[in-house]
């Protein structure tokens, strides 16, 4: 006994051991008591005998189903970023022509002389919406940019929707506007009585103003948002030419991307969402939501999916949710292309399921739930590519379209992979451990995501 003692002392490794002998969990291979209970005796080997009859019967079946189908979730997602990563590529690559400009004809006015109105015959009447609420810090900068886009004075109206409760915001907010009147924009400021529906409310009551039914298309820009000179003309042409496009979805950015670590994250997670999800969606005409800001709506598009509702917080996903229902296409900035209507099912299963459910519910299923009760339970192996491989290609693929590297440390990085997975695989000790503890650390000087740099400098 005392032989056996000795041979078995270094291998316990299961809470639960099993009275079968030999294999994962036998009783050999727990010579102490567990939890207080005898470690012989008639009372501790009826309970662990039917702990093991339960485990064998019901347990360890559930847990293995759910690990596979956690494993065939997880592939799922890979492959929809497999699919976003090459269409997003493709599209890159692809040449297209994009609308051309458009062109002002003569008028009878212009052959009077008044060479203005002639300029502006052919340009669409565009709404611009601005949603404000306390915006003391950036409202100059965004009504001034709203208008000082290259667009005909007379054939826009920049709409300041004023939710603010500080009377010194408002009353400032109200003298930029009266500037920009004065200067001979068509600027309309707007104030409710009571904030209802928030963003959504604002948006929702701007667009019942008398004046907004001679307009064809609205843009929505954040107070926080800057538009460049060219925004109109970049986008408004896709929806003149375009009777089928419901909304033209733009590129913006952060003005101090690299300031800290949080920052180059989250430019990261920005450039995936436009590089990737949205110019992908936009090349085969699949759906992506609206951002909120920085997007050209065809008004008619609005009122046919029923109008801004403030029953959500996310206003933009939803308005763009029943738009797609509706049969409207949407385009990210520069890439137009028709295809078939499978673009509801596409929603359904690549928006909804796969990025909405999937991508949120899996890893905590995964990792939280399976991987942990697998420890419990010898009988479930969870396989090392649904644990580490999957997960790192998912990783890969949604950081490749951001490059920001070093060669040097990426290649030393993908070395230290490499050693410790084979580690992992084939070796008998734990060195994968630490060897993929200096990967990651190699890996975060490569792409430039340690130590801080200031963009003012």
């Amino acid at each position: 006994m005392a032989g056996a003692a000795v041979s078995t002392a270094l291998l316990p490794r299961r809470l639960w051991p099993s009275s079968s002998g030999g294999g994962r969990g036998g009783a050999e291979l727990f010579p102490f008591p567990l939890l207080g209970w005898p470690a012989s005796g008639s009372g501790g080997e009826a309970l662990r005998a039917a702990w093991d009859a339960a485990r064998a019967a019901a347990v360890a079946p559930a847990l293995a189903a759910a690990s596979w189908v956690c494993l065939a979730l997880s592939a799922m997602l890979l492959a929809d970023a497999v699919f976003l990563a090459a269409a997003s590529l493709l599209a890159r690559r692809r040449p297209y022509r994009a609308p051309g400009p458009i062109i002002a004809g003569p008028t009878a006015e212009e052959e009077d002389g008044d060479e203005e109105a002639g300029r502006s015959v052919g340009y669409p009447m565009v709404l611009v919406q601005i949603p404000m609420y306390n915006e003391r810090e950036v409202y100059k900068l965004s009504i001034g940019a709203a208008c000082g886009m290259s667009w005909p004075s007379d054939r826009v109206i920049v709409q300041v929707l004023d939710d603010s409760t500080d009377p010194t915001v408002k009353d400032l907010v109200e003298l930029e506007c009266k500037f920009w009147a004065n200067k001979g924009k068509n600027v309309k400021y707007e104030v409710r009585n009571n904030r209802k529906g928030y963003k959504a409310g604002a948006l929702k009551q701007g667009m019942l103003y008398e004046y907004v039914q001679q307009c064809d298309f609205v843009a929505v820009f954040d107070a926080d948002f800057q538009p460049e000179p060219d925004f109109l003309m970049r986008t408004v042409p896709y929806l003149v030419h375009n009777p089928q496009i419901g909304l033209v979805q733009a590129r913006w950015e952060f003005v101090n991307p690299n300031e800290v670590l949080m920052t180059r994250i989250q430019k990261m997670t920005l450039d995936y969402h436009f590089k990737v999800e949205q110019e992908a969606g936009s090349s085969i005409f699949g759906f992506f939501g609206f951002n909120g800001t920085a997007g050209v709506w065809r008004i008619s598009s609005i009122k046919e999916a029923g109008g801004w509702e403030d029953r959500t917080t996310v206003e933009d996903m939803d308005l763009a949710v029943r738009a797609g229902l509706k049969g409207w296409k949407f385009i990210y900035v520069g890439d137009v292309k028709e295809v078939s209507l499978w673009r509801k099912l596409y929603l359904i299963y690549s928006f909804f399921f796969i990025r909405k459910v999937v991508a949120h519910v899996v890893p905590f299923m995964l990792y939280c739930v399976v991987i942990p009760l697998s420890v419990l339970i010898p009988e479930v192996t969870v396989p090392v590519w649904g644990v580490v491989y999957i997960p790192t290609m998912i990783t890969l693929l949604y950081a490749i379209r951001s490059p920001r590297c070093t060669i040097s440390e990426i290649l030393v990085a993908i070395f230290l992979f490499f050693c410790a997975t084979y580690n992992l695989v084939l070796g008998d000790d734990f060195y994968f451990v630490y060897i993929y503890l200096q990967a990651i650390t190699f890996l975060i000087v490569g792409t430039g995501f340690c130590g801080t740099s200031s963009s003012n400098s």
